[in-house]
């Protein structure tokens, strides 16, 4: 089977596409034809080295799928071959088979792509965990996302507004936040002009944010702090900006405000049936046709390098998708 291959830490330009020896399915264990992988932004990362985890070389990009049951192992019950499944891996998608727990994947419905569920793993299960689980966002509430264009932005911007929140998006150019208004957003900042604090201040009539998604990190972290209203959420999702704030802890004193972490990798591994709950709802509402995740393209496998390239100079509105 072909497999994009990461060799050596580096750009994008140093991944391989190569002929690999298929996977063996163990006990508990299930091979699936991949029909559809995304890529994120941490696979930039995690390419360089520069990720928190560092897989054994060669290893693949891309942390989830979807596709069709091939074999499974011994001991596998509930999933057969030729089930259509969605699921996630640290790493090691982007390639023509995967083998994985049969307990890691999720039975993906006839009307539902495989493209458009490839892409809902990652950035939509932790957009739902982080507003339902961490935030406990309630109807009329009003959300402030940074990076609303993203693909973890994006879901954030779709999801709160299913919930039934006020969305405020917030990115860095006029096109950015006209995608945004078209996922659902009721509000926009271009932080690129605006002032983010006194912006967010002046939408809210002075209350201030309920909750801040911020997957961005860097400089807008602490002026979105201070435009949080009195026992308002902070979400810290990631540091795209490439910058870890430092909060002075003052201000979450004086707003009675909660700074919240959200590790869905972590918070996955702890709760696994809260993640499969939270997964068929994303299935059902795509079902329904109250999320309709927006892909940016779809790639071959040996297009994975420039794919990448395209998430790292931020020219991505939506989810990357390549197809084995």
């Amino acid at each position: 089977m072909k497999a994009c291959l990461c060799k050596t830490f580096g750009p994008p330009s140093s991944l391989v596409v190569e002929e690999i020896a298929d996977p063996v399915a163990g006990p508990g264990e299930v091979v699936v034809r991949v029909k559809a992988c995304a890529l994120n932004f941490f696979d930039t990362l995690i390419i360089r080295g520069k990720y928190q985890y560092k897989p054994e070389m060669p290893f693949s990009p891309s942390a989830e799928f979807a596709g069709v049951v091939e074999t499974v192992g011994e001991g596998v019950t509930g999933v057969s071959a030729g089930d259509r499944v969605v699921g996630y891996m640290r790493w090691g998608a982007a390639r023509e088979k995967v083998v994985v727990a049969a307990s890691d994947l999720v039975a993906l419905p006839d009307d539902i792509s495989f493209e458009v569920a490839a892409g809902l793993t990652v950035t939509y299960g932790t957009t739902l965990h982080a507003y339902r689980d961490r935030a406990g966002l309630k109807p009329g509430e009003t959300v402030a996302v940074l990076g609303a264009s993203g693909g973890v932005g994006q879901a954030a911007v779709e999801i709160a507004a299913i919930m039934g929140a006020k969305v405020i998006a917030c990115a860095s150019s006029k096109e950015k936040l006209a995608f945004a208004r078209s996922l659902g957003a009721h509000m926009t900042v271009d932080y690129s002009v605006q002032p983010l604090k006194e912006t967010l201040k002046e939408l809210t009539g002075g209350k201030g944010v309920d909750v801040v998604y911020d997957p961005v990190g860097g400089d807008l972290s602490e002026q979105a702090i201070r435009a949080t209203a009195w026992e308002g959420r902070f979400l810290v999702i990631g540091f795209a900006a490439g910058d870890i704030p430092k909060i002075p802890l003052n201000i979450v004193m004086l707003k009675g405000c909660d700074i919240r972490g959200v590790f869905w990798g972590a918070a996955l591994e702890r709760d696994p049936e809260g993640h499969r709950r939270n997964m068929k709802e994303l299935l059902t509402w795509v079902g329904e046709g109250k999320l309709k995740p927006h892909i940016h393209g779809v790639y071959k496998l040996e297009e994975t390098a420039q794919a990448l390239e395209e998430i790292a100079a931020r020219r991505v509105q939506g989810k990357v998708i390549l197809t084995p």
